[in-house]
């Protein structure tokens, strides 16, 4: 299993309460453990740089606008060889919708307040040189006394280096960062540099997960948002992204061929007849690919057999309605 049950205490169930390492406790090992929120308008990298940081593919990725929709927890641990170390607690979070008003993106706003309140650390991520309306709509947001790194992203879009110091000032003059961390999240170096950074803002306490844990969302989520992605990245920009992903059925067994099967019946939700349409595409082709590719990615994640089945069914205006938002999953 990816994921393991805890008990909420407050807003941000990882402030659970924390299993000591018995291991540590001997040897008197410290143990860094800490909430990060990975803040940002939308399309800026939080979901890339999410999955880098954790060292594994857990939120979904597409170049179309608010891909990410909930409030997605990473969770990466170094360990020290005496039993200390440091537990990183990624929050990753939707972008900040600014343009439009829906109860869709209402609840998705929501989820980026929520998700910003108490953690011990933000990266507000940026893309490198750039600074927007959105982003400052972000930025906005922010609460004074947590501390902030500003992560510039995509670095390696940026041709002309010299250009960043200026653009560094000026974004000084609009926060009191705590430090600036040019990088991409596509670099290795530049992402163990981060984890090194986050670590020194991280509040000396147990670890709140196993050592090999990675997410707190269950197999069950990580398939409906592996969906979606596909569903995204293969319609492009013909699909609003309005469309969602409601997982009917999880179900799993033992196999005698595969020790551990899964089977998963989804349905896409569209707004239009012409979205179900472009979604099943010419004799079924492409909703037969968006089926495969899940179940590959899948059977990758889940280290078992998958066998998927999925259903495209029209509800007009459901991101209008807070109702049915709330009934497909959203906060």
């Amino acid at each position: 299993m990816i994921a393991t049950e805890k008990i909420a205490t407050d807003a941000h169930p990882e402030r659970a309460e924390a299993s000591f390492d018995l291991k540590s406790a001997e040897t008197g090992a410290a143990q860094r453990c800490g909430l990060i929120a990975i803040v940002g308008r939308p399309n800026v990298g939080k979901s890339t740089l999410l999955n880098a940081l954790v060292g594994q593919k857990i939120s979904i990725t597409s170049r179309k606008a608010q891909t990410t929709r909930h409030r997605i927890t990473g969770i990466r641990t170094r360990a020290d060889e005496g039993g200390g170390g440091t537990q990183y607690v990624f929050v990753d979070t939707p972008g900040f919708q600014t343009r439009h008003s829906s109860a869709l993106n209402k609840s998705l706003n929501k989820t980026v307040l929520g998700a910003i309140d108490g953690v011990d650390l933000v990266l507000f991520v940026v893309e490198a040189g750039n600074f927007t309306l959105g982003d400052a709509k972000v930025l906005s947001l922010l609460r004074p006394g947590t501390p902030t790194l500003l992560v510039a992203n995509k670095l390696d879009a940026v041709h002309r280096r010299a250009e960043l110091a200026p653009w560094l000032k000026g974004m000084a003059e609009r926060h009191a960062f705590a430090e600036f961390v040019p990088m991409s999240a596509k670099n290795p170096r530049d992402v163990a540099h981060l984890l090194d950074v986050c670590a020194r803002y991280l509040p000396e306490q147990p670890w709140w997960y196993g050592e090999d844990e990675l997410t707190d969302r269950s197999e069950k989520f990580l398939a409906s948002e592996v969906v979606r992605e596909k569903l995204f990245r293969l319609t492009g920009d013909e699909l609003p992204y309005t469309s969602t992903v409601v997982i009917d059925q999880f179900a799993e067994e033992k196999s005698r061929a595969h020790g551990r099967l899964v089977r998963i019946a989804a349905t896409i939700v569209v707004e239009r007849d012409g979205h179900k349409a472009m979604i099943i595409g010419e004799k079924g082709e492409r909703l037969k690919r968006i089926g495969t590719e899940a179940r590959q990615e899948l059977e990758k994640l889940m280290d078992c057999k998958v066998f998927i089945e999925l259903w495209v069914k029209v509800r007009s205006g459901w991101a209008d309605d807070e109702a049915r938002v709330r009934s497909f999953g959203y906060e």
